[in-house]
């Protein structure tokens, strides 16, 4: 189900309709010249690099309700947050407990029930605490400028465009520029244009989508790269795998013949090329692929499910790096599902640990592969949802938590500043619990950003308003879930 919007009031109204904060609107073909700018003038600062790293994204597409995943386990916080939740709160004795280090912010927490994976991760996997891979960043959301909540009532800062709306968070987040860009590019592919060419080898694309085409890894001068579950898409049998009599083979074969073609008008001729080195790079990474050694992840994936067996080829790509001739990488899944106006309870149960159980099996085949300590998983969701129930579910919001793992990460944290889920707090701009982020996205994908590679010239390019937030020169990190030997 894809609402744009919830009964928006008279001031919500002219946000989603993108009439508010003209100005930044006004200057949405400035900010991608100076993109541009940037980019011709610092894409060859970046110094090759001689480890691999890798970005993975996981978009949960819909607006996940995530705080019913991470739910407060004091006393106090616990009723406040059960007042506010109504038939929707999770009882505390049903919670997984989680043992926060002493990096953390020292309050107590409970992940959902259905979450024991996470709960594993977060507290070091087979319980040894020196593998903690699990922390979470609490109450980000999309920000132009840090904004208060008398600020938001009065409509006095740039807000972001279509708040609340599905579509246009997703594009936020994947753009990391609320005000919005004339010209589409993310923050994924952004960081591909200035990272690629000095870092990587060889014709293949640093950008791999197994969620179709995607907005994140969408670059000024650098472009995705779509492979399946199964691998690469292809025209040929031996790539692709089926018999030499099967009709779509036989169809593949005659769009083949006809690319192999020469032409004498230009456009045919560019066209026919462009598809044929597309092909070529295909067959090419599926001839890798299909000579991986399964025997190295020994890790069993949960049966009938889609999403592990999506993050298994992940792990299998990860692991072609050097014959891909990649030292960064960064890949896209999508999950989609998480709008849930009504049945929320069961069905995000359900969501949760089939969620849960993929995520725990893709970060051990990533132990068993010997790559933990150079790959960052994160997660993203279009935003928030509403505290307060609408009788069966919730509705859109803003601020939301997210998960991030890998062995780069300081686990067993929570970061951030978790908001107070009191009905019209100070973090509730409205409408029955919309919490009011108190982390920007833009410091979220700088600490992954800096991590993987971007330097602090860069960064304005990657992220145009990381200094409305963060000094990009900094001997500290914007949150801290990274830990420091992996940065510095």
């Amino acid at each position: 189900m894809m609402t744009t919007h919830n009964n928006p009031g008279p001031l919500s109204r002219r946000r989603f309709l993108g009439q508010a904060s003209c100005a930044a609107i006004s200057s949405v073909p400035l900010l991608n010249t100076i993109l541009n700018l940037k980019l011709a003038n610092h894409a060859a600062a970046e110094g090759p690099f001689t480890d691999r790293r890798t970005l993975v994204c996981l978009f949960l597409q819909g607006g996940c309700d995530s705080f019913n995943m991470l739910v407060p386990r004091d006393a106090t916080r616990h009723a406040t947050y059960s007042i506010s939740r109504g038939n929707l709160a999770l009882p505390l004795a049903n919670l997984r407990t989680l043992n926060q280090d002493a990096g953390g912010d020292g309050q107590l927490y409970g992940l959902h029930p259905s979450c024991t994976g996470f709960q594993e991760l977060f507290n070091g996997l087979g319980g040894d605490t020196a593998k903690r891979r699990l922390s979470i960043v609490t109450n980000a959301g999309t920000l132009i400028q840090p904004t208060t909540k008398a600020q938001y009532l009065a409509d006095s800062v740039p807000l972001p465009r279509a708040l609340f709306s599905h579509s246009d968070q997703i594009d936020q987040w994947q753009t990391s520029v609320p005000q919005g860009l004339a010209q589409l590019s993310g923050w994924g592919g952004r960081a591909a244009d200035v990272l690629h060419s000095a870092s990587n080898t060889g014709q293949s694309s640093m950008s791999i989508s197994l969620s179709g085409n995607n907005l994140f890894q969408v670059g000024n001068s650098t472009q995705q790269f779509v492979i399946t579950p199964g691998g690469a898409l292809s025209f040929t049998a031996a790539a692709g795998g089926q018999p030499t009599n099967n009709p779509l083979t036989v169809k593949n074969a005659a769009h083949r013949s006809l690319i192999e073609q020469h032409y004498a008008n230009l456009m045919q001729e560019s066209f026919s090329q462009l598809t044929k080195g597309s092909l070529d790079l295909q067959e090419y990474f599926q001839g890798l692929f299909n000579t991986f050694n399964e025997s190295l992840i020994q890790t069993p994936y949960p049966a009938n499910n889609y999403l592990g067996a999506t993050l298994r080829t992940v792990a299998k790509t990860i692991a072609l790096r050097a014959q891909l001739g990649l030292r960064r990488q960064t890949i896209f899944v999508g999950y989609g599902g998480w709008d849930h106006h009504g049945e929320l309870l069961n069905t995000q149960a359900g969501m949760l640990a089939y969620l849960d159980a993929a995520l725990l099996a893709f970060q051990k085949s990533l132990e068993e592969l010997g790559v933990q300590n150079d790959v960052i998983t994160f997660t993203c969701s279009d935003f928030g949802r509403t505290l307060r129930t609408n009788g069966r579910g919730t509705d859109h919001a803003w601020g939301g938590n997210a998960l991030v793992l890998g062995g780069p990460v300081q686990g067993g944290r929570i970061v951030g500043t978790f908001p107070d889920l009191t009905l019209e707090s100070g973090d509730d701009v409205g409408f029955g619990g919309r919490m009011l982020p108190s982390t920007s996205v833009d410091k979220f994908f700088a600490e992954l950003i800096r991590w993987f590679g971007v330097a602090p010239a860069n960064m304005s390019y990657v992220l145009p308003n990381i200094a409305n937030f963060y000094d990009v020169n900094s001997a500290t990190l914007p949150i801290g879930f990274l830990r420091p030997d992996t940065w510095a």
